[in-house]
């Protein structure tokens, strides 16, 4: 799927395709809609610097406590 932005709303935001393309990651994975992994992917970033990209906006990593308790039992398995 191609998404296309006209030059005109392009220019009213402001910023460069790029940085439009990581604001609009950043707003799916803040209202929960893409994963942290997939909202990396949608922005052309690695995950981590993606993860840069949400500290600098002050926006949460979405990790729950069934999260934790997943990675817990992993871990434990794996016997780490």
């Amino acid at each position: 799927m191609t998404l296309n932005i006209s030059d005109q709303i392009l220019q009213a935001s402001g910023l460069t395709e790029e940085e439009l393309t990581v604001e609009i990651a950043v707003a799916l994975y803040q209202r929960e809609i893409l994963s942290l992994g997939k909202a990396a992917a949608f922005a052309n970033m690695h995950r981590m610097i993606f993860q840069a990209a949400l500290a600098e906006r002050k926006v949460p990593i979405n990790y729950s406590v069934e999260d934790l308790e997943d990675d817990l039992a992993t871990l434990d398995k794996l016997g780490l």
